[in-house]
């Protein structure tokens, strides 16, 4: 068994106990009752190096997840509940278990002691990433799409039948000015070419005879 001092002895010479939360206040109180639930694990090495506790909470359930390391061993436990109290008590109890199961191996993995050699390791540089240039980017790739659409050709994405109307001059001009068209196609009564009646930017209209 291991007592709070013999924390604080370990934390003074540069181990570590820490507690964090995401979505909670994590309080004394509650850095207490993880600290009183950790005394309680049965002691297998000389120096736990780093006690790292995350509290969670997403809507009605409560996380928590402890991490212990020493030497060259990682213990990682999570528990859930709707009650953050009992998520650590039940982390706790998972972690003594774990330890518990692999206590003989991890001694005995000690006991044999540590052979080293050397190696090369290469050092890559991380691709450089800038979420503002990746947003200007979108930005940029958007507009020029919607460039690209405003001036491409039109197509051809149907057909249609329209009567194409026998009509006067003035038939046509009167169907302009009523109808506020810019233009009209009509067969001439008089001739009976086709022609196209356009509205000008001075008020009047043109004709154009197409035939």
């Amino acid at each position: 068994m291991v007592d709070k001092n013999k924390f604080a002895e370990e934390e003074a010479l540069g181990y570590k106990f820490h507690v964090v939360g995401r979505n909670v206040l994590v309080t004394e109180a509650m850095k207490n009752y993880i600290l009183d639930k950790l005394t309680k694990i049965e002691r297998f090495h000389n120096h736990i190096m780093d006690v790292h506790a995350h509290l969670d909470i997403q809507k009605m359930e409560h996380s928590a997840a402890i991490v212990l390391k020493f030497n060259n061993f990682k213990v990682k436990v999570q528990a859930m509940s709707n009650d953050m109290y009992a998520s650590i008590d039940k982390a706790v109890d998972r972690l003594q278990a774990r330890l518990r199961d692999y206590k003989s191996k991890i001694q005995d993995h000690h006991k044999k002691g540590w052979d080293t050699v050397e190696m090369k390791v290469s050092v890559w540089e991380a691709p450089k990433y800038n979420e503002l240039e990746e947003i200007n980017a979108e930005i940029e790739a958007e507009n020029r799409r919607i460039e690209q659409e405003r001036i491409a050709m039109p197509q051809v994405i149907g057909m249609e039948t329209r009567v194409l109307k026998i009509l006067t001059t003035e038939e046509a001009m009167m169907k302009m000015d009523l109808s506020g068209d810019k233009f009209l196609v009509y067969r001439s009564e008089e001739d009976r070419k086709l022609k196209v009646i356009y509205r000008r930017d001075d008020g009047n209209y043109g004709i154009i005879q197409t035939e």
